[in-house]
């Protein structure tokens, strides 16, 4: 699939690409690329005038403001110091709306459906890590919101290539359109 247009308004948000995450070893992608190609994005958006958004996700040291409920899997362990900056790469232009989130999904439990609605965005483009967890959540959330949903598949990435691979065939078409960092230079037109 590929991108078919993009509206008057619309904004890139990018998940979660922040000091703890971006040291992970990721798959299909490595980290350092996803980064790359989320910078050059953000770059082109504020070319234009076009809101970026940089999703970070954080949490209390004792985890008190952590997601309740019982999970097979185990909570998170304790986060080292500087865990949750966002990559200085990043460079935050004074326009960027910074989100800060405490569970998967950047709209839950944060003002992102307001600022976005606030700068008459109807469409979003997302990049970040990991494609079946923050990106994935916030893809269901804004499609659910009514938001136009383009989804950068190079430009995003998971602790392994076959939950990326889940994600980005079986899930994404369904909640909006999928492609690569130079189909959306392309329809920006870098």
């Amino acid at each position: 699939m590929t991108f078919t247009t993009l509206d008057p308004r619309t904004a890139l948000v990018v998940v979660d690409l922040q000091a703890g995450i971006l040291a992970a070893p990721t798959a299909p992608h490595a980290a350092d690329a996803v980064l790359a190609r989320s910078l050059e994005l953000a770059d082109a958006f504020r070319a234009r005038g076009l809101p970026v958004v940089l999703v970070r996700v954080t949490g209390a040291p004792d985890g008190a403001d952590g997601v309740p409920g019982r999970t097979d899997a185990p909570r998170g362990a304790a986060r080292p110091d500087g865990w949750d900056v966002l990559a200085p790469e990043l460079h935050t232009a004074a326009s960027d709306v910074v989100v800060t989130k405490r569970n998967w999904g950047a709209f839950y439990g944060t003002d992102l459906d307001l600022q976005l609605r606030r700068r008459g965005v109807t469409q979003v483009v997302l990049t970040g890590i990991a494609t079946s967890i923050g990106v994935e959540s916030t893809a269901r959330a804004a499609h659910e919101h009514g938001y136009h949903v383009c989804l950068v598949t190079d430009a995003m990435a998971d602790r392994s290539a076959e939950d990326h691979e889940h994600s980005t065939t079986r899930l994404f078409p369904r909640l909006g359109e999928c492609g690569t960092t130079a189909e959306l230079l392309a329809l920006l037109g870098d």
